[in-house]
């Protein structure tokens, strides 16, 4: 009996040191996360009253310009090329609180995932996917809710992060447009 009790005691006290122990390096200031290569970032915006959002990952040029949407460029390894998921990380979300037309595409209400084509470097299609909660290179031609093209243009400087805009031209239509590196892809979008 007398073992039992000093075998308790002994656990007890080691279990108290342990937790001692633990406190004081929850205590420790621990060392800052580097911020992310790609952050999460999310354009919002009102066209025709409508409320449209698009969530997604920025990444960076990082000193590739020229070299990132080239056949042999960086988008060029995804395995979905030449179909890009717009965004780096898990899918580009678009988000409509109503029923609008984008580009030459219906789009009821709702989530959806944006995709381009980019086989053309200097002419791009949006892909309005239904599938949603996607990452990123998940992407499924059979679950497309269509596809429109996009105007392209060259932005006056490189591009550094990626940046989707949402533009109201206060007459019930606007424009969406995603700019990186040395170009610039826009679409209209009707909320009449």
């Amino acid at each position: 009996m007398k073992r039992l009790l000093y075998c308790l005691a002994c656990c007890l006290g080691l279990f108290a040191v342990t937790l001692s122990a633990s406190a004081q390096m929850s205590s420790m200031p621990s060392k800052p996360k580097a911020p992310p290569a790609s952050p999460a970032e999310k354009a919002e915006g009102t066209i025709g009253g409508k409320a449209i959002s698009i969530a997604y990952s920025s990444p960076r040029v990082k000193g590739r310009a020229g070299k990132i949407f080239t056949k042999d460029g960086l988008i060029s390894k995804d395995p979905h090329y030449p179909v890009w998921r717009a965004g780096a990380n898990a899918a580009t979300t678009l988000v409509l609180d109503g029923d609008v037309k984008i580009g030459t595409l219906a789009v009821p209400k709702g989530t959806y995932t944006l995709f381009a084509d980019i086989s053309d470097p200097d002419n791009w299609t949006l892909i309005v996917s239904k599938a949603t909660g996607e990452w990123g290179l998940a992407y499924d031609a059979t679950k497309d809710l269509g596809k429109t093209p996009m105007t392209m243009s060259a932005p006056p400087a490189t591009v550094e992060d990626l940046v989707y805009t949402i533009s109201d031209k206060s007459d019930g239509t606007g424009t969406i447009t995603l700019s990186w590196e040395n170009h610039t892809a826009t679409v209209a979008v009707d909320a009449k």
